[in-house]
């Protein structure tokens, strides 16, 4: 999954080691896990790992 994976990269980016960040993915499929059940939906990964406006540019006052 390419969602996942820059999730991932994202995690180590911003100072995240190796496990710290296969944890944080692992409580974002927790989280998905528990709402699919809760709610009878199926997974869907653009929800789960949606993208993310890219913050280089800075926002108009």
């Amino acid at each position: 999954m390419p969602k996942v994976k820059e999730h991932y990269d994202r995690r180590r980016a911003a100072g995240d080691r190796h496990t710290a960040a296969m944890r944080n993915l692992f409580n974002r499929f927790l989280g998905c896990l528990y709402h699919c059940l809760q709610t009878r939906q199926t997974f869907d990964p653009d929800k789960a790992f949606p993208t993310r406006p890219d913050r280089s540019e800075p926002t108009a006052a």
